[in-house]
This record gives C-alpha cells, sequence and structure tokens, in this order.
C-alpha cells in the first residue's frame, strides 16, 4: 500500500464518519476498518482499537452524564419540543461517541501501517506540491523541540520550588507559570531556528532536494481499500 491510499482511505472514512448519522452505518464503516487493520497490521489491530477506546472513554463518560443522567433526552428531542427519552439520548451519545472513536482508528491505523518508514520518507512519497511537504517536515520537526521544552521548563520549575512533581495544590495555583515558560522556551527557539540555524544549514534548499521524489501512482491495494470505504458509505446511505 502506498502513503497516498492509505491518506486517501483515510480521508473518505472521516469524511464518512461525519456523513453518516446512525449506528448501523457507522457500525459498516468500522467494519471496514476493521478488515483494513485484521489485513495490513494484523495483531497491532488490538493496540490500535485499544488507543482509539482511551481517547473516547473521557468523552463517553461525560456525555452520558449530561446527556443520559442529567438532561434524559437528545437534542433533536430538545428541538422538538419533545418529552423525549433516555434511550434517544444514549443514542446520541453512542453515534457522536462512535464518530470521534472511527476518527482516532483511521489515524492509528494508517500510522500503524507506515511504522517502517520515517516521517521524511513518508511525506516524500505524497503526491503533494512541494511546499506542503516542506511544511509539514517542518510542523513535525518541532513536535520533538516542543516536548524537550516541556521537559526543560517542568524540571526547572520542580528544582525552583514553583510546582512539584505530582499532584499538588501548588501545581493548581502555579500551573500557569509553567505554560508560559514553555510558551517563551518554545518561541525562544523558534526565532533562533528562523533567524540563525536554518539559513546557515541551507535547511529549505536541502529540503527541496530531500522531497523531490516522481509521483507514485496508486496500487491495487489502494483501490481495493478506498472503494471498500467508499461502498460501505454508499450502502449505509441508501439503506
Amino acid at each position: 500500500m502506498t502513503p497516498n491510499g492509505a491518506i486517501l482511505f483515510g480521508l473518505i472514512v472521516i469524511g464518512g464518519a461525519m456523513i453518516l448519522g446512525d449506528l448501523a452505518g457507522l457500525s459498516v464503516l468500522l467494519a471496514v476498518c476493521v478488515g483494513f487493520g485484521a489485513i495490513e497490521i494484523q495483531g497491532r489491530t488490538i493496540k490500535a482499537l485499544a488507543w482509539s477506546a482511551g481517547i473516547v472513554a473521557p468523552l463517553l463518560v461525560f456525555m452520558g452524564l449530561v446527556w443520559i443522567g442529567v438532561v434524559g433526552r437528545s437534542p433533536a428531542e430538545i428541538a422538538a419540543g419533545l418529552p423525549g427519552t433516555r434511550t434517544a439520548a444514549l443514542l446520541h451519545v453512542a453515534i457522536v461517541c462512535l464518530r470521534l472513536f472511527l476518527v482516532a482508528l483511521v489515524v492509528q491505523l494508517v500510522i500503524l501501517r507506515f511504522a517502517h518508514v520515517t516521517s521524511l520518507q513518508f511525506i516524500r512519497a505524497m503526491t503533494v506540491p512541494l511546499t506542503l511537504k516542506k511544511l509539514l517536515v517542518l510542523t513535525l520537526s518541532w513536535i520533538d523541540t516542543i516536548l524537550h521544552a516541556v521537559d526543560r521548563s517542568r524540571t526547572a520549575l520542580i528544582t525552583a520550588g514553583v510546582i512539584t512533581p505530582r499532584l499538588s495544590l501548588r501545581n493548581a495555583g502555579n500551573g500557569w507559570i509553567l505554560v508560559q515558560t514553555v510558551w517563551l522556551s518554545v518561541i525562544t527557539i523558534a526565532i533562533g531556528r528562523l533567524r540563525d540555524k536554518w539559513p546557515v544549514e541551507n535547511t529549505l534548499a536541502r529540503l527541496d532536494a530531500a522531497l523531490k521524489a516522481a509521483p507514485q501512482p496508486l496500487a491495487m491495494r489502494d483501490w481495493m481499500w478506498i472503494s471498500a470505504a467508499a461502498a460501505a458509505i454508499v450502502i449505509a446511505k441508501a439503506a
């Protein structure tokens, strides 16, 4: 499977999750995703499902408490002025959470499918303008920088006694100082890279050479999964 095919498959699934408004249609789309995982990443599908469930769990608990426990009816019933039932509220919560679950799942499936290649290799294989490729690479390069900034800022504030390494009331009161420290650290690093590091290393020009690649046509397996996802959406909408 090619990166272009995986991206198109993911976009179709995400679009379908937004379009479909019932559990039956979303379940069909979920079955396609699970099939994709079973064939493309095999045993790691369980990891993708567990990761997606962890993302959705807080939303499920919160919406369950609000819509099922407190409100006791769905937004559609409220808009129509109907008394409503908790069953309808449960259905509303299930649909919203399943949509988020599908989005998280397909993103994780694509990431795991190409876990054996680097981010640079993946972006290089994409059929998009070179400017967008460079923007993606430079954006991804910030992730590690931000994580290091958080680490350094947290260590410095713990050493200074401003915050503690564990949950405490002091952390609740001084958390904003950590946010400011991280933000200033990231801004300082950004200015240094834009003004000094990248121009001296000729980063942008070197990225031009590193990211140039001939357009990669979609493989047969790409078309198979794209067609399966599109067919699932059409069937679910027609049902």
